[in-house]
């Protein structure tokens, strides 16, 4: 089959892509190394949050087609790597599937593709860890093909924002594959913004996401010590909030989630360690946001010693267990070292959430509600992770004996603001 784009992964990242692409008259085949998410594919079957399964069913209709064949690359006039980069147990990157992505195009590359990575990793890993498996091919990178690299911005749930207009950074390893690159995304992106080369691109979007790792760790640690001198947090951000200039907010919470927030820096951090010297600004904003779930879990300790209980066979009632609202993503979500700890010291603990059907920790299944405001009301405490809008919250207010918010979003005479 032959394609103007082949997309290798077809996750948060790599579907709505193709969803962009194809909406635009782009022949997409999307490639994917898991057998059931290819086959739910093309029945028209979406596994992430952000398209419908009405939304696979117009891609298929549009042209677009799931594969675990990698032989389609040999027919592609550009490929394009899409692939998950956690972080390994020792908190290094984990550039397993990338390296595998680049061994699979090099087995099927031909003179004229522009091959382009979209994985979060520090700079260097186009030119140093890419361009040499693809020349394993015998083409030469810059002669024979196109490389460049293409930092994703998806931001699930984001109503506003989406593939077709967020500006699309790109930079290749020469002129002539920044062009090309700029070429691909230009005919289905609205805005195409060229830098210099593969290591700017790839160090732009560590830049975007060590940015608000470090603002969320710098209100987390004012929380803390806000709530020992008896401040209201939440208000002052309010209140900074009015300066028309040289102020962003940002929130306070039980820490940080996802794939970007909680692994990306590490990636910055482990690029500049290799350099011989720490990046103190990571590695101190992980240690604060790292810690936040045992913060919060001693302030729900406190807040039922406060009234001559013990969190030991207390029942505590969570709310949200994604790591972002209105989603059904729960990727190194604050909620699971929360419960954790909370199971550790002799809570009974359920939870409510209307994106996630079932839960458990470390194997152990954790009851889910189905009504959050009755469970709030025979709860000892309430615990608030996640506003999903679909809860009630004001009737959660009304109701709970006690609620710890950690999201700011309530006020009351039994709720208690992180």
């Amino acid at each position: 089959m032959s394609a103007d784009l082949v997309i290798v992964g077809l996750g948060y990242v790599g579907l709505p892509l193709a969803q962009g692409a194809v909406r635009r008259g782009v022949n997409v085949v999307g490639l994917d190394v898991k057998k059931a998410v290819v086959d739910g594919l093309n029945a028209g079957v979406s596994h992430i949050d952000d398209l419908s399964d009405a939304d696979i069913a117009e891609m298929l209709q549009l042209g677009f087609t799931a594969t675990t064949d990698s032989t389609c690359i040999e027919h592609a006039g550009a490929v394009v790597i899409c692939v998950p980069t956690p972080l390994d147990e020792s908190f290094a990157p984990d550039l397993g599937a990338v390296e595998g992505a680049a061994r699979m195009i090099r087995d099927h590359l031909r003179a004229g593709t522009l091959v382009v990575l979209e994985s979060t990793t520090y700079p260097g890993t186009t030119d140093d860890v890419m361009v040499p498996i693809l020349e394993e091919s015998g083409l030469k990178a810059g002669t024979d093909f196109y490389v460049a690299y293409s930092p994703e911005r998806i931001d699930p749930g984001n109503p506003v924002y989406g593939i077709v207009n967020t500006p699309k950074v790109v930079g290749g390893i020469d002129a002539a594959s920044t062009e090309a690159a700029a070429a691909l995304y230009g005919r289905f992106i609205d805005t195409v913004v060229r830098v210099k080369g593969t290591r700017e691109a790839e160090m732009a979007k560590l830049l975007e996401n060590t940015y608000r790792h470090v603002n969320i760790a710098l209100v987390n640690e004012m929380a803390i010590f806000s709530h020992d001198l008896g401040i209201d947090l939440w208000e002052s951000i309010r209140a900074a909030s009015t300066k028309p200039f040289g102020f962003q907010a940002f929130y306070p919470g039980p820490g940080v989630g996802g794939h970007c927030i909680p692994i990306d820096p590490n990636y910055l951090s482990y690029r500049v360690r290799m350099l011989g010297y720490p990046f103190r600004f990571v590695e101190l904003a992980q240690e604060v946001s790292s810690r936040m779930p045992a913060y919060v879990v001693n302030r729900a300790m406190h807040n039922l010693n406060d009234r001559s209980m013990s969190l030991r066979g207390a029942k505590v009632l969570l709310l949200g267990v994604t790591y972002k609202k209105d989603i059904s993503d729960e990727r190194e979500s604050p909620a699971q070292p929360v419960a954790r700890r909370l199971l550790e010291l002799g809570a009974v603990v359920s939870y409510a959430d209307p994106h996630v059907e079932s839960w458990n920790i470390d194997g152990q299944s954790v009851p889910r509600v189905a009504d959050a405001v009755a469970a709030a009301s025979t709860a000892d405490l309430t615990i608030l992770l996640q506003s999903h809008t679909a809860f009630d919250l004001d009737a959660i207010a009304e109701t709970a004996l006690a609620l710890l918010d950690t999201r700011g979003v309530l006020n009351g005479p039994r709720i208690e603001r992180l």
